[in-house]
């Protein structure tokens, strides 16, 4: 398979959480993907535990306020940003980037004090993508192909 660039910035598609076409920050330096929730709750709907919550901040232009639940999700323990260990919800989605969709696992993080609310980490881009970090919205190119 191909490796496609991409830039350090790109615009991403989520369909499961009705995001298209957001800026994310790709950072090879992180592992895990991340994208700011707010509202995080487990409930319990019909006997079993579900995840409830909203994503991106109120003032983001891509914000919905639609109440997104998932019946599948884990804890995971990660490093943020500081190096400290911290316990975060982890889903599986599919996202798209560069014309085409990949199935990947974003943490719910409180990213109110980043510039991006979508972190884009090591696990999803491997062998798929190269970054070029002198560039952003490199991607749009392949995007123009599957038009």
């Amino acid at each position: 398979m191909e490796k496609k660039i991409i830039g350090r910035k790109e615009k991403v598609s989520i369909p499961e959480f009705d995001l298209n076409l957001v800026w994310a920050k790709v950072d090879t330096g992180a592992f895990t993907s991340s994208i700011h929730a707010e509202n995080i709750q487990v409930v319990e709907k019909d006997g079993k535990k579900k995840l409830s919550f909203q994503v991106l901040m109120p003032d983001h232009k891509s914000y919905t306020g639609k109440t997104v639940i998932f019946d599948k999700f884990r804890e995971k323990r990660v490093k943020n940003s500081f190096g400290q260990a911290e316990i975060r919800y982890l889903v599986e989605v599919t996202f798209k980037l560069a014309g085409e969709e990949y199935p990947a696992e974003f943490t719910l993080s409180d990213r109110s004090s980043m510039r991006n609310a979508i972190l884009l980490g090591r696990k999803i881009l491997k062998n798929r993508f190269l970054v070029d970090v002198s560039g952003y919205n490199l991607a749009k190119i392949y995007r123009q192909k599957v038009k």
